[in-house]
């Protein structure tokens, strides 16, 4: 798995890979790992609508392919007698292409995008606090460019958002809170 780009995503290409992901409960689980950090199979059970030993199989197929490992004692609690599983990067991209693999980790990542803005839109925006508030929500703009100029804006919106993405929680001002961004490049037909 290669962490080449600016913020540190795992770059899927392997067509196996993208087809293990494409599956609804490892894209939980990996999203999960991601999001929250180091889980056991039991940890994650209720979190991704599988039991715990469903679950461990699914995590023992992702960690097949790279996309998660087990977790380094000193970043887990308590217990060391169970399995704690870690994702290599905080996220993955991968280029879509022609084949069914590719079209349905597309698609299955559009469903879990849109139930992080639903879940957001009817848990988290209404509790927001105004200045939270007046700045989420979602942009939609229109803009002519030919497939250089996209990989070239792709690329510069990697780039200046890699420094906070690479940040320390630590290091962050007390006042900041995660904030999930979501980026679409959808050119016409």
């Amino acid at each position: 798995m290669s962490l080449k780009n600016p913020l540190g995503d795992a770059q899927v290409t392997n067509r196996l890979a993208m087809r293990a992901l494409a599956h609804p409960t490892r894209l939980a689980i990996l999203t999960y790992l991601q999001r929250d950090g180091p889980a056991t199979a039991t940890t994650l059970s209720p979190h991704v609508g599988a039991t715990p030993s469903v679950t461990s199989w699914h995590l023992r197929h992702l960690a097949s392919f790279g996309l998660v490992v087990d977790a380094d004692p000193s970043e887990v609690p308590g217990d060391r007698r169970q399995r704690w599983w870690k994702a290599i990067a905080r996220g993955f991209s991968f280029e879509l292409g022609d084949d069914a693999e590719s079209r349905a980790l597309s698609q299955q990542l559009a469903a879990v995008a849109q139930d992080q803005v639903n879940q957001w839109i009817t848990e988290v925006g209404p509790a927001l606090a105004p200045e939270w508030l007046r700045l989420s929500g979602v942009s939609n703009t229109r803009v002519s460019l030919t497939p250089a100029e996209l990989e070239v804006l792709a690329r510069q919106i990697d780039e200046l958002i890699a420094p906070y993405v690479h940040r320390a929680e630590a290091d962050a001002p007390a006042e900041a809170r995660i904030v999930r961004i979501l980026r679409y490049y959808l050119p016409s037909s």
